[in-house]
């Protein structure tokens, strides 16, 4: 019988073709169309992609691939690449992940619109495309994701209005919009989201009208935030609905009207923020009744009437800023209830009456400013109990008495103003002994005594402003010798302002002054300071301003004046007896803008002066100077009266000027201060 073969091969073919089936991946030809879709857009994406190199198009599915998650069907269900620089657009062409429920694509650098397609992930609970740079308007299509819950479209350039149809997201609890250029109103419809916790759409500047009295029907809502935008009306009595709301921040914004005395129901809250607007009408007393209150931020608005003693039930509170209103009456005793408060700050209102001495009872205060108010009576020196203050403003009120001792216990303390009162006896020596102060104004009492040597010891201080008191004795030596001040703590530990001008200082300058290596502005004039400048002072190479006017100093003017770098505000040694001529070195002063030297028995010529092109106000006159006035174009449009005085100095037309001599010198003294005040005002603050 014949053999036929036939069969035998049909075998061997089948069975090649299945063995070289088996070494060829399948998924080559297998991969889903959620993958293709993921690939797609990848493919249109142009930054820095190195960590979706794991993208491969020979898989099977995406589930393995970077940044992808999928449900146990192998169906993509989030897409979470924050802050992957992807450098592109927001996917389109999504539509085939049906199970998609959470796309995060925050600070990815995606530019251009939301596309439309959007609406078609019906899936989405969570969408987060916040700090990018998205524009265009919202789409109204995301309002059609009705299992949303999260939705963060914030930081980028988002215009157009909010849509209308955002109260269709009924499952929505946080809407956060904030920081992009969106206008128009807020919805109504956004009383219909009652599940909403939270939402933020503050910073869109543009963003406008009233609050909808239907924010009371979203009686979840835990934070509200439309700050900094042109929101206005009144605040809706319907926010007393509100039992949950922790936080209520519209600051920087145009609202009118009175603060809704129903914000006391809110039982929950913890912050207010409604300062810089134009609210009016006064503190609700109800605010009181908020147990868990811990900021209440009211500053700069129209509000009037007194501070509610009922906020001192509120025990949790930490900061209380009323600043910048029209508050009367007194601040309460019951604020001695808060031991919690770390801040009180009532500034430039018209609060009257004493400072409360339960005041003492917050020690964990680190701020009190009560300046720019009508304050009277004693600074308490319960004070000098608060352990933790940093900050203590009481200037321009009427206070009256010592500057407490006490406040040398505060060890916290880094800056004290209490300018402007009427604070009477001596500086505290122990107040120098604070290791953080950094600025001690004083400025405009009538406080008595020296200042104290301790000054020395106060290496942090870089500000101290005595001014128009009744301070006698000399100038510490040891003003300018501080022993800690020196190594690679020199630039941070010494004076950069020092002003105890119109006092009673007398003695002479010491030389250590020209240690003062950060000085930028000293101010001594108007008081009895006798013998030679310092040349010392030279080595004040950061110095802007030196006053040194209206005392009894004599000699010459050191040359190394004239050497300071640094040296553009005024140089004012006016009303003294100095003598000789001005030094060759005031060449170098390029900078200056203000020299009154006038009223001294300075001799010789000007022609030092002819070169200083940026010099606004000079005055030279009643001294002894003579020989031509330099022939420059500031010194001709300058008035006789800053020539005066100087019988010998003529003009270029070899008329000499006139001289009036009748003026005394103390009937003259203040006819430099037309320039002092103006820059005073600007650079002495």
């Amino acid at each position: 019988m014949p053999v036929y073969p036939w069969p035998s091969f049909f075998f061997f073919f089948f069975f090649f073709f299945f063995f070289v089936s088996t070494l060829i991946s399948p998924s080559v030809f297998a991969l889903s169309p959620q993958g293709e879709a993921l690939l797609a857009w990848k493919n249109s994406l142009k930054g820095s992609l190195e960590v979706l190199n794991n993208w491969d198009p020979t898989d099977e599915n995406p589930c393995r691939w970077f940044g992808v998650s999928c449900n146990f069907k192998n169906e993509v269900v989030e897409l979470n690449l924050k802050y992957v620089d992807l450098l592109g657009n927001v996917p389109s062409n999504f539509s085939s992940l049906e199970s998609l429920n959470k796309l995060i694509l925050s600070g990815t650098n995606l530019t251009g619109p939301i596309p439309r397609q959007i609406g078609a992930l019906q899936e989405l609970r969570l969408l987060d495309l916040s700090d990018n740079g998205l524009s265009g308007e919202i789409p109204g299509e995301i309002c059609r994701l009705v299992n949303l819950e999260q939705l963060y479209l914030n930081t980028n350039r988002l215009e157009g209005e909010i849509p209308g149809e955002v109260g269709n997201l009924t499952g929505l609890v946080e809407l956060t919009l904030y920081d992009n250029q969106l206008s128009g109103g807020i919805p109504g419809s956004i009383g219909n989201m009652k599940k909403l916790e939270v939402i933020r759409a503050g910073g869109n500047k543009n963003l406008e009208g009233p609050i909808p009295q239907e924010i009371g029907n979203c009686t979840n809502l835990v934070l509200l935030g439309l700050a900094e935008t042109s929101i206005s009306g009144f605040l809706p009595a319907s926010l007393g609905n509100l039992k949950k709301l922790q936080t209520l921040a519209v600051y920087t914004a145009l609202l009118s009207g009175q603060i809704p005395p129903e914000l006391g129901d809110c039982t929950s809250l913890q912050n207010i923020y409604l300062y810089e607007n134009s609210l009016t009408g006064s503190i609700p007393t109800r605010l009181g009744s908020l147990q868990n209150l811990q900021n209440l931020l009211l500053w700069q608005n129209n509000l009037v009437g007194i501070i509610p003693p009922e906020l001192g039930n509120c025990r949790q509170l930490m900061v209380v800023d009323v600043s910048m209103n029209s508050l009367t009456g007194v601040i309460p005793e019951s604020f001695g209830n808060l031991s919690l408060l770390q801040e009180l700050q009532v500034s430039v209102n018209q609060i009257s009456g004493k400072i409360p001495t339960q005041l003492g009872n917050c020690t964990g205060l680190t701020h009190i400013e009560l300046d720019n108010n009508q304050l009277t009576g004693s600074i308490p020196t319960e004070f000098g109990n608060l352990f933790n203050l940093t900050l203590l403003f009481l200037w321009q009120n009427r206070l009256e008495g010592n500057i407490p001792p006490s406040l040398s216990n505060c060890h916290m303390l880094e800056a004290i103003d209490l300018s402007q009162n009427a604070l009477t006896g001596p500086i505290p020596s122990g107040i120098f002994e604070l290791k953080n102060l950094n600025k001690l104004l004083l400025l405009g009492n009538n406080l008595s005594g020296a200042i104290p040597p301790e000054i020395g010891n106060c290496s942090s201080l870089i500000r101290f402003r005595a001014s128009n008191n009744k301070l006698t004795g000399s100038l510490p030596p040891d003003i300018g010798s501080n022993r800690e001040c020196a190594g690679e703590f020199e630039s941070a530990c010494c004076l950069q302002f020092l002003d105890i001008s119109e006092n009673m200082i007398e003695g002479t300058l010491s030389p250590n002054l020209g240690s003062l290596s950060s000085l930028t502005k000293l101010i001594l004039g108007q008081n009895r300071l006798s013998g030679p400048i310092p040349s010392e002072l030279g080595s004040c190479s950061r110095l802007q301003l030196l006053d040194l006017s209206s005392n009894e100093l004599e000699g010459p003017i050191p040359a190394s004046l004239g050497k300071i770098p640094a040296l553009e505000i005024a140089l004012n040694l006016s009303w003294n007896r100095l003598s000789g001529g001005i030094p060759e070195e005031f060449t170098a002063l390029d900078r200056l803008g203000v020299l009154d030297i006038s009223h001294n028995q300075l001799s010789g010529d000007l022609h030092y002066l002819a070169d200083l092109q940026n010099l606004v106000v000079l005055n030279v006159s009643h001294n002894n100077f003579s020989g031509h006035v330099p022939e420059t174009s500031f010194f001709s449009k300058l008035p006789l009266s800053v020539l005066a005085g100087n019988p010998q100095l003529c003009l270029s037309s070899n008329k000499c000027s006139a001289d009036d001599g009748g003026a005394t010198r103390r009937g003259r003294r203040r006819g430099w201060q037309w320039w002092y005040c103006s820059v005073r005002h600007v650079c002495y603050s």
